[in-house]
């Protein structure tokens, strides 16, 4: 039965997709990125499906300070002491997956602009 979301971190969550779960609990799910783009890369993802920022509700303000701090732990956990929290939000920013995530990336010097 699908949930309506039928992207990748759709299947991830539903487990029709393995992932390398480093944190989970009833609000969201973290996992590393398969292609990461430095030591420490981590997705964090609700559970609800947003497809992106734009469409955030304001009723969701709780989630969305839930999936930030959930980025700050998993960055202490990976022990980083210094890391990159992205949210790409539309195609033209990056965004490849339209379900809205965190990206928690560290372990190397990051430079900026990115990109």
């Amino acid at each position: 039965m699908s949930d309506g979301n039928d992207t990748i971190f759709g299947r991830i969550l539903r487990g029709e997709i393995p992932s390398d779960r480093v944190h989970e609990d009833e609000h969201c799910i973290a996992f590393r990125d398969v292609a990461p783009q430095a030591p420490v890369h981590v997705l964090v993802i609700p559970r609800k499906h947003i497809p992106s920022l734009k469409e955030a509700q304001p009723e969701q303000e709780a989630l969305l300070g839930h999936l930030l701090l959930v980025a700050a732990q998993i960055a202490r956990q990976e022990g980083l002491e210094d890391w990159r929290t992205v949210i790409n939000t539309g195609a033209d920013a990056g965004q490849t997956v339209f379900h809205l995530h965190v990206h928690v990336i560290g372990g190397r010097p990051l430079a900026w602009p990115p990109g």
